[in-house]
């Protein structure tokens, strides 16, 4: 989603998008994302 000018994922800004590695390209946010706990 866009926020001001700003991509962002759930609460993470994306820092530095579209970097090329070996096997993909990686998107650098500027937190770290914790999928939620099963009850």
């Amino acid at each position: 989603a866009r926020a001001g000018g700003f991509v962002t994922v759930e609460d993470a800004v994306v820092t530095q998008a579209d970097v090329s590695a070996t096997n993909g390209v990686v998107h650098v946010i500027d937190r770290v994302l914790v999928p939620p706990k099963k009850h």
